[in-house]
């Protein structure tokens, strides 16, 4: 199968400042009668290896050599900072604006969101809009007018289809924009963040608008910061990083190299010898704590509804048989939940050690995106009147996005750090 997007060492670069300097006539004349020798000394002038070459310096390169090819159908999934160089690539591939270099084959119709009222006419009326943008795609009056009823009723404008969409709201300008482009049947759909302009109702039905565009056979590349969604809609992802593609595969795979480079914490392993938090009076044994997502490597960034194991490696004076009471944590040190080994007799009768492990295991962790601290507490089950090591904050971790519901939505983060899912039921009267 041919693909329907192939890039090829695709570059743009963008001039640094300003436009072009402001000359007087005088000024013109003396720069052309100098030009000469201007040449002359830059072809005797040695080069300088590192530094930039005339015609670099004052330009940056918003996009450098990204190679990739999507196959029809494919939904993908374009993430990275802001600024990596993801919205200069889908308006190369808009034809908006030109490469400086390599190349961008399509082959089908484009329909594409990439900013508030992308290709309307400010002066024309959404009914003038939505005719001019079907003939842009290369649609019959026909088409278009098939479509109109449903554009104009997704978009909830009926009272201002008459309008000039000079006079829109910017919430106005996105759901009319994006109905035009989702619902006259281009063969590929381009979507930038501007959804997020949206209200919430909004984001919710042209996320399943788009669903319902790729499960049609056709192909979206879609830009967001909502990892959820990029998880729920997309088949495949591309993360962009400085102008260059850094890694392209599974959607969660993606997300989670994206997170774990911007958050860049700890690494999920810290030292417990020197602790700042323990409690004074503490023997001190525990050495280190570590984290991981069920797979017995390190990590402090977990997707959320993922297993977390904590691991406290400890060493002791005479033979003991741990126990370890975790309590789970906000940013801000409200106490969310805890566990006891101490309570539940787990290795009570195990043989006793100087020295060792000792896991908890968490299946499902049930929070949201954020950060969180873990308090440790460490006893021995041959001495049940108290905890022999304890240290506050003993590590920290972060859980990003995860579309667990597989819907594309995360609930509200005003609702509280905890997830959980719940059975509903319906009923009439």
């Amino acid at each position: 199968m041919q693909p329907i997007i192939r890039v090829e060492k695709l570059s743009k670069r963008y001039r640094l400042g300003g436009g072009q300097p402001y000359h007087t006539l005088r000024e013109s004349i003396m720069r052309a009668a100098a030009a000469p020798a201007r040449l002359a000394r830059a072809r005797l002038k040695p080069s300088h290896n590192g530094t930039a070459s005339p015609d670099t310096e004052g330009h940056i390169w918003a996009l450098r050599d990204v190679s990739f090819e999507v196959m029809p159908g494919e939904v993908l999934g374009l993430i990275g900072r802001n600024g990596a160089g993801k919205s200069t690539l889908l308006r190369v591939l808009s034809r908006i604006t030109a490469p400086t270099a390599g190349r961008a084959e399509i082959y089908g119709r484009v329909g594409s969101l990439l900013e508030v009222g992308t290709g309307f006419h400010a002066e024309l009326t959404g009914r003038e809009n939505i005719y001019l943008s079907g003939a842009i795609l290369g649609m019959r009056r026909a088409e278009i007018q098939r479509k109109f009823d449903e554009i104009v009723a997704f978009a909830e404008v009926e009272k201002f289809i008459d309008t000039p969409v000079k006079h829109y709201s910017s919430g106005m300008h996105v759901r009319l924009g994006f109905a035009v482009a989702a619902h006259l049947e281009p063969e590929i759909l381009l979507v930038d963040e501007v959804l997020a302009v949206g209200d919430a109702a909004f984001q919710k039905k042209c996320l399943g608008k788009m669903g319902e565009v790729a499960r049609a056979g056709r192909t979206v590349i879609f830009v967001s910061h909502n990892m959820a969604s990029i998880e729920a809609l997309c088949n495949s992802c591309l993360l962009i990083n400085h102008g260059g593609l850094e890694a392209r595969g599974e959607p969660a795979q993606i997300v989670m190299r994206y997170m774990a480079s911007e958050l860049r914490g700890h690494g999920g392993v810290r030292s417990l010898a020197e602790h700042p938090g323990r409690r004074p009076g503490s023997e001190r044994l525990m050495r280190s704590v570590s984290l991981d997502a069920g797979d017995g490597v390190s990590t402090g960034i977990l997707r959320m509804g993922s297993t977390l194991a904590v691991r406290v490696e400890f060493a002791a004076p005479r033979p003991i048989r741990p126990t370890l009471r975790l309590v789970a944590r906000t940013a801000e040190g409200f106490p969310l939940f805890g566990v006891n080994s101490r309570i539940t007799y787990e290795g009570a009768n195990s043989m006793p050690q100087r020295s060792g492990a000792i896991t908890c295991t968490l299946e499902r962790l049930p929070l949201m995106p954020g950060t969180y601290l873990l308090d440790l507490f460490f006893g021995d089950f041959g001495d049940p009147s108290r905890d022999l090591d304890v240290i506050r904050e003993a590590i920290s971790f972060e859980v990003v996005p995860a579309d667990l519901l597989g819907t594309g939505h995360l609930p509200h983060a005003v609702d509280g750090p905890i997830f959980w899912t719940a059975r509903w039921t319906v009923t009439g009267s």
